[in-house]
């Protein structure tokens, strides 16, 4: 670099510099909202109990590294300390912990941290600014007692009810979904609170449950009911209000079609070598090709037959026809890989070892998520921290 030029600029701090989470929670729903967080710059102490720490340590297989992937799939960039909160220090210790944070993350269930003296009401006391997160499965009110797992929220909550291939045979999400949406939730609502606490000091409790959230995400689903009290069913991969909008068998395997106007149905009629199909009065609108879904869709599966999905997402994309094959997770990748999306977070480990991580989907132009450590072993920083929450 030559005299004349001006030196790189520095990375600009990530925009939750500063912020100390003390994440008391578990499993996945809590996990991933702290793991969100830490991406973006806030210090994450995870706190674990020093008999096996987060139950999805012993989630496997599949291991890498000798550790099981679930746990290392939500648990980057964070601090481990190992404390039980049967032992005086160590409930000492947390109480100190949850002084000094920013943001206090829990999902056991209602009522079990006030026993340690770290439920809302006492950790307020301590520290009026607390951003306090509890995430429940069915809520703080009648249903507490209720164990929230994600399976069983996707059943009772309503989402296997319109999941599966056919009337009676409800199937769940292929991940913990429920738990997923709820830890985004999670991590909205407490950006939320801490945009007021800097604007005018006060802290406050958000409550984020999965019953809930399952409701919200079921979006068009749920209005159905509320609005116009319609009870969905399953309906295997259709769209209950467009059409076509469901997976057909091309020559070698599954390629979907999601057709979601009348133009994009056009096109598709060109594509395919039919287009009177988008004049015929059964199929002009959508609202006709709903009502007349099932000789639609016969149609249109003895015209997709005749090739391969590769062969119809090359032939229809450049028509505007939304489509494309049924990938495995290996193919998903390659084709995050081939647009450019960058989906992988390389992290390296103290021992030289990369963890090859799920990047964070967030892109910023200006501050981008950081990947600075790998997903801690239990009680890794135990040391340091409990040395600096002793002084």
């Amino acid at each position: 670099m030559s005299a004349a030029e001006p030196p790189p600029p520095l990375p600009l701090p990530l925009p939750l510099s500063g912020v100390l989470v003390a994440d008391f929670g578990r499993v996945l729903a809590a996990p991933y909202a702290t793991m969100l967080l830490a991406d973006l710059g806030a210090d994450v102490i995870k706190v674990e109990h020093p008999a096996g720490g987060d139950d999805t340590r012993a989630w496997g297989p599949p291991h890498a590294h000798g550790e099981a992937t679930y746990f290392l799939s939500v648990n980057r960039n964070k601090r481990s300390v190992a404390l039980d909160l049967r032992e005086p220090a160590d409930r000492r210790r947390a109480a100190e912990l949850a002084r000094r944070a920013d943001v206090l993350f829990e999902n056991f269930r209602p009522g079990t941290l006030h026993k340690y003296g770290l439920g809302y009401d006492e950790v307020r006391a301590a520290n009026p600014g607390i951003v306090y997160c509890s995430i429940t499965g069915f809520g703080s009110g009648p249903g507490a007692a209720l164990p929230g797992y994600d399976l069983l929220i996707q059943a009772v909550g309503g989402l296997m009810s319109v999941t599966g291939s056919a009337p009676g045979e409800p199937v769940k999400a292929g991940v913990a979904l429920v738990d997923v949406l709820t830890g985004l939730h999670a991590a909205i609502g407490v950006l939320v609170a801490l945009r007021h606490r800097d604007a005018t000091g006060e802290g406050q409790l958000v409550e984020v449950d999965l019953l809930r959230t399952l409701l919200s995400s079921l979006v068009n689903q749920s209005a159905g009911y509320t609005l116009a009290g319609r009870v969905p069913g399953i309906m295997g991969n259709r769209h209950p209000s467009i059409a076509p909008y469901e997976v057909f068998r091309a020559a070698d395997g599954p390629l979907v079609i999601a057709v979601g106007n009348d133009r994009q149905f056009a096109a598709l009629c060109r594509g395919i070598g039919a287009p009177e199909l988008a004049d015929d009065t059964r199929f002009a609108t959508n609202a006709d090709r709903v009502a007349h879904v099932d000789e639609l869709a016969a149609r249109l599966g003895e015209l997709l037959a005749v090739r391969t999905a590769a062969e119809w997402f090359e032939r229809l994309t450049p028509l505007g026809v939304p489509c494309g094959p049924v990938n495995d997770l290996a193919q998903a990748f390659a084709l995050a890989d081939r647009l450019g999306l960058a989906p992988r977070a390389s992290v390296e480990g103290g021992d030289g070892e990369v963890l090859d991580l799920v990047a964070n989907p967030i892109s910023l132009s200006r501050t981008p998520p950081r990947y600075d450590c790998r997903p801690p072993r239990l009680g890794e920083h135990t040391g340091e921290i409990a040395d600096w929450l002793d002084h």
